[in-house]
């Protein structure tokens, strides 16, 4: 019997289809990724989600057994679930401006549209990466900040030249 391996850098992957799955690992392994898991359906992404940690989670918008942007909330908002503020890219085959933006609004750091290149993946990941994001809590909204670049200090001097 194999013995698992944990790494600091964990990747799940929740898909419907096992065959994205495996593209999907295949970019990760190429990428020098080696500790991945994935998951066919809502129950089974949520096992491995409370059973350990993960650096980020690639979940697919037509995940099995759930709405993937209700599931989304619900981890977000979940005391009890380790990974609730993991990074999440979703991945979507057909997604619209409302789609993403109650993506967005659910708690989601990243959005590939399907079907994606290793380059793609690699630059979602290295964004997460070199630019992590504050994670903002109220009661409507856990996940990410969504700015993603500073604001200019519009409180010293006038803004333009008389």
């Amino acid at each position: 019997m194999p013995v698992e391996t944990i790494t600091a850098h964990g990747v799940l992957i929740a898909d419907h289809s096992q065959h994205m799955i495996d593209i999907v690992a295949a970019m990760l392994r190429h990428a020098g990724r080696r500790d991945i898991r994935s998951a066919t359906d809502a129950a089974g992404a949520m096992f491995e989600l409370k059973r350990r940690d993960f650096e980020v989670i690639l979940l697919d918008d037509g995940l099995a057994g759930t709405d993937s942007v209700e599931f989304v909330r619900r981890l977000r908002h979940s005391e009890d679930c380790r990974n609730r503020l993991t990074p999440i890219v979703m991945m979507a085959s057909m997604p619209d401006g409302q789609r993403i933006a109650a993506a967005r609004d659910a708690g989601v750091t990243e959005f590939l549209r399907k079907p994606f290149a290793a380059a793609h993946l690699e630059t979602r990941l290295e964004a997460i990466r070199k630019a992590p994001r504050a994670t903002i809590e109220t009661d409507d909204y856990v996940g990410p900040d969504r700015r993603r670049r500073a604001a200019p200090d519009l409180g010293t001097g006038e803004r333009r030249e008389r």
